[in-house]
Parts: structure tokens; sequence; C-alpha cells
């Protein structure tokens, strides 16, 4: 069972999503700027100077969806088994409910579909370049 109380459990889950919603937004970014780098060179060297920029982007995205709950869109609670917290999936509300799709759409789907189209995208790029090389 949890053994601390609702603040402590309410601040685990808060950290829990905003660390896990942080490193695949982190993912994300990172796989589209090496598109750009690969694919279109002319357009991937101005992403160096925006390193910063793309992370602050990247913790604002997180801490959105991680402060929702926060804001009762949602909420934090303790898992089924109760040996942890997280958000609260089995709530019938309909805001929590909207929360979940939100989340589902925009911090899982959206993110792992711009993955696999950029580095779909490389592949494509360097398969073309090699036989390019291959002809010549």
């Amino acid at each position: 069972r949890w053994l601390f109380d609702r603040a402590v459990c309410t601040l685990y889950a808060f950290c829990g999503v905003l660390f896990g919603l942080c490193s695949l937004a982190s993912l994300t970014v990172l796989s589209m700027v090496c598109c750009l780098k690969v694919c279109y060179p002319a357009y991937g060297k101005c992403w160096d100077a925006h390193a910063a920029v793309l992370l602050l982007c990247v913790w604002v995205y997180a801490l959105t969806f991680a402060t929702a709950p926060l804001a009762q869109w949602g909420s934090y609670g303790p898992e089924p088994y109760g040996t942890a917290c997280c958000i609260t999936w089995e709530t019938s509300s309909r805001e929590a409910t909207l929360y979940i799709l939100a989340l589902f759409i925009f911090c899982y789907l959206l993110p792992c579909l711009l993955i696999l189209a950029s580095y779909a995208l490389i592949l494509w790029t360097v398969w073309v370049s090699r036989r390019a090389v291959q002809r010549h």
C-alpha cells in the first residue's frame, strides 16, 4: 500500500508524468532535428542556435500536461495495486476522460508517429543516396 499521504502521492505522480513526458518529447524533438539535418541539410543548420528554445518548448509541453491534473483536469491518485501513484485512469468523469484522451493523442500517439516518420525519412534518404552513389 502507499505509505505516504495524498500530497506526497500527488507529487510522486506529477514527477513521474512530468519526467516521462519530457523524455518522450525530447526524443521526438531529437528525431525531428536529426531528420532535418540528414534530409534537409540547409534547414538543419538553423536548429543549432535554437537548442535552448527547443529544450524550453519540451519542458513547457511536458509541464502543460503534467499540471493539468493539478488544475482539476484529470487527477492523480494511487495505482490499482496501491504501491505507487500515477494518473487516475479509471475515473469516469467527462473531464478525466478528455484528459486521458488528450494525453493519449498528444503525448503518445503524435510523438510516436513523428519519431517513426522522422526515422523513416532518414532511412529513405540514406537509401536513395546509397543508390545514387552506386550508380556513379
